[in-house]
């Protein structure tokens, strides 16, 4: 495979706030490729309710995951209902310096069944390894999944 690049562009606004876009992304959902980035509120000057580095950072795992276990899903034909994640991400001090020194995911997925609990454990744990975040961060990665089986749950179109 050739490389891939992804292109950002931060632009600093005032005090701890800056514009971050990038010119790939471009739909309307997006805020034209925009979104605004700044120090959380636990450091000084930090602005709460805006997106930060912390955030951004285990944000990319969680969805790193997401994408992947998508990908693996469909490639295995797992039928599923939703797929949900709660992610936490821990910065702490290590060795005298800050670090993101563990990334926790809560992935959900529900299926209509055993057969396919089976399966959506196994998607899962491939996903898990093949994420492409999580294999490129020092940062420990600590995966805790909860698969639930209803047999009224609605199987969605996955792709």
């Amino acid at each position: 495979m050739e490389p891939h690049y992804y292109s950002i562009d931060i632009n600093w606004n005032s005090g701890r706030k800056g514009l971050m876009c990038s010119p790939e992304l471009s739909s309307p959902e997006a805020s034209l490729g925009c979104i605004e980035v700044a120090t959380p509120p636990e450091f000084p000057k930090g602005i709460p309710g805006i997106w930060s580095p912390e955030h951004l950072f285990t944000a990319s795992v969680a969805s790193c995951l997401m994408t992947t276990f998508l990908s693996v899903a469909e490639n295995s034909k797992l039928d599923f209902g939703y797929f949900i994640c709660h992610a936490k991400g821990k910065l702490e001090t290590v060795d005298g310096k800050m670090i993101m020194s563990e990334v926790q995911l809560f992935p959900e997925v529900a299926v209509a069944n055993d057969t396919e609990k089976t399966k959506a454990i196994k998607v899962l744990d491939k996903a898990e390894k093949a994420c492409l975040i999580s294999n490129s961060i020092k940062s420990k990665v600590l995966v805790v999944s909860t698969i639930l089986v209803d047999a009224a749950s609605t199987i969605r179109e996955t792709m």
